[in-house]
């Protein structure tokens, strides 16, 4: 037979048209550049995973911010402990007074002040507190020390050293105990004050931080001398006295 239909030719897979042979190399190519690229993201994910590591830096959405009293650090460092200090009274009151004008305040921010420095020294991340201060609503820390002074009034001979407490209501007893021991020990030592444990009173155990702070955090107060008697100390050495705190703090930061 003659005419169009004798000259027509079956497409078959073997023998594919130009248009579809193009696309079909075309695919084949994007192909092939979609594996290259899928090789170089793993590349580059493994290659940050061992930065990473060899930098120790943490995974997981706790690295940086602050959990279980740590606090991170934007540079990738790993956390650090983080804790706090009351200066008693401060932003409130005078607290205690002075014949003088010399306040309790006065007192425990400097020593609360120069303690901060020599913790943060010893890489802790320090909080200094108000004795109101908002933060302290459900805090949560490594540890958390207020420090008050005792009265400016004479009331005996004998009324002169520091006294240490936590909550008579505590949430973590055997931890605040050693909270309470570490500074104890170390209060002491730098000082050389007696300690007053038979003159603890309600007011301390009762303190109203103790129930501000989440009930996870350690917390202490301490009356860190009598105005009366320790007055000279207090004003004229105080870095000893902050240098107790320190010590008693780390002592219970780096021993958990």
């Amino acid at each position: 037979m003659s005419g169009p239909a004798s000259t027509a030719h079956t497409a078959s897979p073997m023998n594919p048209p130009a248009a579809r042979r193009g696309a079909l190399l075309a695919l084949a190519r994007l192909s092939r550049w979609t594996a290259i690229l899928a090789a170089l993201a793993l590349l580059v994910v493994g290659m940050y995973t061992v930065v990473k590591s060899s930098l120790g830096i943490q995974a997981g959405p706790d690295a940086y911010g602050p959990a279980f009293g740590f606090a991170g650090q934007p540079t990738g460092r790993p956390r650090l402990p983080r804790v706090g200090i009351v200066a008693g009274h401060w932003g409130y009151d005078s607290g205690a007074v002075c014949a003088d004008g010399l306040t309790e305040q006065e007192i425990t921010l400097d020593i609360a002040r120069r303690a901060k420095r020599l913790l943060e020294a010893r890489r802790l991340q320090v909080d200094l507190l108000q004795e109101f201060d908002p933060r302290l609503n459900g805090y949560v820390a490594g540890a958390l020390v207020s420090l008050h002074v005792d009265s400016c009034e004479y009331i005996n001979d004998i009324a002169t050293g520091f006294k240490v407490a936590r909550s008579v209501a505590s949430y973590t007893p055997e931890a605040e105990d050693r909270l309470v021991d570490c500074l104890v020990d170390s209060y002491g030592a730098a000082t050389g004050l007696g300690y007053h444990e038979n003159s603890i009173t309600p007011d301390m155990t009762s303190y109203h931080t103790f129930s501000e702070v989440a009930p996870e955090t350690p917390a202490a107060i301490i009356e860190v001398g009598f105005l009366y008697l320790d007055r000279y100390f207090l004003t004229g050495q105080p870095d000893r006295a902050a240098s107790g705190i320190a010590e008693g703090i780390a002592c219970f930061v780096e021993s958990r």
